[in-house]
């Protein structure tokens, strides 16, 4: 079979091996990590917590840890600190003069953007984990327990919670270096796999159980939807629309150059999952007034937006999802930048005139390709609402679309593409009979 000759032609690959092992390894000590608790804590008092995590913006932040957040773990702020610091950074490096002189350095700037990004992680770290032993102290007290008493405790376990976090950024910058794949991603690749096999087995048992007829008929059906969804999703994340660019031909000395034709290959979905973050973040405001305001929560819109599950609450996710995708996509797709280095090339796209033609010709056609990948992007970050309408418990639906799946395709397809590429570099055959498997590589930041 040509799945286990490739596993074989893998395993002779020493680099190869040694970077998988690696990765593997670099894994599992991060599962470890997520299932050490802070000291001092009583896991039994944690139950409150457990439900707090089950839905919600709480539910999410647990899924991209792997569990660790209602576990009261080392390492319970995961790896969102730095991807919160990372977004803010990218946001600077598009506004603030000072900040796009260092991303045009080249790697010395690029040095100095992960420095700053890393000192912005530190500070968000010192807020927010004060801000999770509030809300741990809250949940414990539901349980009838309490935090140990004293300031030292908060201190130390403030420090932990930056250590941990920090030390799950170093696992993945490891994994970047000496494994496969990009090694933030794959931390939360891991974190959100990690609840599938017990999502799973809820789901199994659910169906199993329920006195109506036909349950693990549904269930089929169900894993028969995921697998319709993952499809969907594959082809949102590759598809492209390719603008054929002809080099015009130039004689140096004897010698002949350009001439050849290439392809720019334009992103359907050029935003990647940053839309549903900026949304969810977004959506996540009138929650938070509810939990401090009964006059917000009494009103009838207030409390509509307030329903994950509600009709409102999806139709506004979706609209911002489609506006955020527009607006990103204008933030870090240059047209203008791109016909500039086209024309510098001596390239020009057939029929257009370079410059300011191509430009305009360039951004019409984003345009036009972004607002299906806006709306397949909607549709797919409310499909577990549907999959919820269905009977699907709400940690299996969690896996039928929204920033989980796309991440889980994203990551896998990046992973599998550089696999791919050691494979090829030492003459040996791809994963694919026909064709390459394309990543996200050149589209957005790798989470």
């Amino acid at each position: 079979m040509k799945i286990i000759q490739t596993l074989k032609n893998i395993w002779k690959i020493e680099e190869l091996r040694n970077r998988l092992l690696t990765t593997l390894g670099f894994v599992a000590v991060y599962r470890f990590c997520s299932f050490v608790v802070l000291p001092g804590i009583d896991t039994s008092t944690l139950t409150a917590l457990h439900g707090q995590t089950r839905e919600g913006i709480m539910s999410l932040l647990d899924m991209f840890s792997g569990g660790a957040f209602s576990n009261a773990s080392i390492v319970a702020l995961g790896i969102m600190p730095y991807i919160s610091a990372s977004i803010v950074m990218q946001l600077l490096g598009m506004a603030v003069p000072f900040f796009q002189k260092l991303q045009r350095e080249g790697e010395s700037g690029r040095t100095k953007m992960n420095q700053y990004t890393r000192y912005l992680t530190f500070a968000i770290l010192l807020f927010q984990g004060p801000a999770y032993l509030a809300n741990l102290s809250a949940q414990m007290g539901y349980a009838g327990a309490a935090l140990p008493p004293g300031f030292w405790f908060k201190i130390s376990s403030v420090f932990i919670l930056a250590a941990g976090s920090m030390f799950t950024l170093w696992i993945g910058e490891r994994i970047t270096d000496k494994g496969i794949g990009n090694g933030v991603s794959m931390i939360i690749l891991i974190g959100i796999i990690a609840r599938l096999p017990q999502a799973l087995t809820q789901e199994f048992v659910s169906r199993y159980s329920t006195t109506a007829a036909g349950g693990l008929v549904m269930l089929l059906a169900e894993l028969l939807l995921l697998l319709a969804v993952t499809i969907f999703a594959i082809l949102l994340v590759q598809g492209t629309r390719k603008v054929p660019v002809q080099y015009a031909k130039r004689v140096v000395g004897n010698k002949q150059y350009g001439g050849a034709r290439q392809y720019i290959p334009l992103k359907v979905n050029a935003a990647g999952v940053m839309p549903i973050i900026f949304a969810q973040a977004i959506m996540f405001i009138p929650l938070a007034f509810v939990g401090y305001s009964n006059t917000v929560s009494a009103s009838g819109f207030g409390k509509a937006l307030t329903d994950m599950n509600g009709p409102w609450y999806n139709i506004v996710f979706a609209l911002l999802i489609i506006a955020f995708t527009y607006f990103y996509t204008a933030i870090t797709i240059n047209p203008t930048q791109m016909a500039e280095e086209m024309k510098r090339n001596n390239g020009f796209i057939p029929g257009i005139k370079p410059g300011k033609r191509t430009a305009e010709y360039i951004d019409a056609i984003m345009s036009k390709i972004t607002l299906p990948g806006s709306i397949f992007l909607a549709f797919i970050s409310i499909m577990p609402v549907f999959a919820k309408m269905f009977g699907i418990n709400t940690s299996f639906a969690q896996f039928f679309g929204g920033t989980s799946l796309l991440i889980i395709v994203g990551v896998i397809l990046d992973f599998l593409q550089q696999i791919e590429s050691h494979l090829l570099m030492r003459h040996y055959d791809g994963l694919l009979k026909s064709g390459r498997i394309k990543g996200r590589t050149g589209s957005i930041a790798a989470y």
